[in-house]
């Protein structure tokens, strides 16, 4: 397995930055995506890694995805050795990345959202995404069901 350079804060750049097809643009993190950014997990696409580690990108992780990670450790469908879901605030504010609260309107759009996708998470983030413009980082091609744009 193949590891890419050390992970440190996304914000940082010792020269300008080589601009990207991701220029400029605002990114919401799929729970997996954040996790596999946080852990330099090969898994995570390279076109998605670009899009992430583009300085002039606006990068938001949304409260739905530290619900999903807690719960999943909880449930113990995810394994958390390191503690990250504890830390997960700070190690999102240190990648400069922008929370993403969960608002009323969130919401409302996610519970009409039409489909048999029936993951709560997953809608709340194909909700937040269609709200506030938001392109959704995933693998998870289920998003393209819902004229949210994806990158990966």
């Amino acid at each position: 397995m193949t590891r890419r350079r050390p992970r440190r804060p996304r914000r940082v750049a010792e020269r300008p930055p080589t601009p990207t097809p991701y220029a400029g643009r605002r990114l919401l993190l799929d729970t997996h995506a954040l996790l596999w950014w946080l852990s330099d997990d090969p898994r995570l696409s390279r076109a998605a890694y670009r899009a992430i580690a583009d300085e002039s990108a606006t990068v938001f992780v949304s409260a739905a995805s530290a619900w999903e990670a807690a719960t999943k450790v909880r449930l113990g469908k995810l394994s958390d050795p390191h503690g990250v879901t504890d830390a997960l605030g700070s190690l999102v504010a240190a990648q400069g990345f922008r929370e993403l609260l969960i608002t009323l309107e969130h919401g409302r759009r996610a519970g009409r959202l039409p489909g048999p996708h029936k993951d709560p998470f997953d809608r709340m983030l194909i909700a937040q995404a269609q709200t506030d413009g938001l392109a959704v980082v995933s693998n998870d091609n289920v998003f393209d069901a819902y004229a949210v744009q994806r990158v990966w």
